[in-house]
């Protein structure tokens, strides 16, 4: 269905990898820190936290907390073929150090994205990439823009564009 050039283009696009930790806790438990979300700038692992019952405003007396761990990019690139127990571990290591008073867990998860971000995008493709004309085939995202929500909606407006220049 694709041409050459377009396979070339497609396969130019590149991600950066991380790890995402998911902390869940009983019902009652309280994590005791005065904010919903932290963007950290001074750790090797450890990129983003949030509480995100608190994030989200959904705090329940039902139902217990859950705090999500991102890593850095450079972390997740040096760990991407490691062990998920011990890049867990490393996770929860660093974690301690930033959050040393975290109550005792219920469960956890840990989540490799081999394809979190994208660092390069397709080249000069407005948004999207018309594959196929008849019938038609476009694709779209932020791989043919960029990782973030206004790429996200560039994409989605072109995309709606090359759908209405072909009904």
């Amino acid at each position: 269905v694709i041409n050459d050039s377009q396979k070339q283009q497609l396969e130019s696009v590149s991600y950066s990898s991380r790890y995402a930790l998911g902390l869940f806790y009983e019902a009652g438990t309280r994590i005791d820190v005065p904010w919903a979300a932290q963007y950290i700038t001074n750790n090797p692992c450890i990129r983003f936290i949030s509480i995100d019952n608190k994030k989200r405003n959904i705090e329940s007396p039902e139902v217990g907390p859950s705090v999500v761990v991102h890593t850095t990019v450079t972390f997740g690139s040096k760990h991407l073929d490691s062990d998920p127990t011990e890049v867990q571990q490393l996770i929860l290591s660093h974690l301690e150090r930033i959050m040393p008073s975290l109550p005792k867990l219920a469960s956890i998860t840990c989540q490799k994205w081999r394809y979190s971000q994208v660092t390069k995008a397709v080249p000069n493709c407005l948004g999207r990439m018309i594959l196929h004309t008849q019938p038609l085939l476009i694709c779209g995202g932020d791989g043919f823009t960029r990782s973030n929500f206004s790429g996200c909606v560039d994409s989605a407006m072109s995309l709606a564009e090359a759908v209405k220049c072909h009904l």
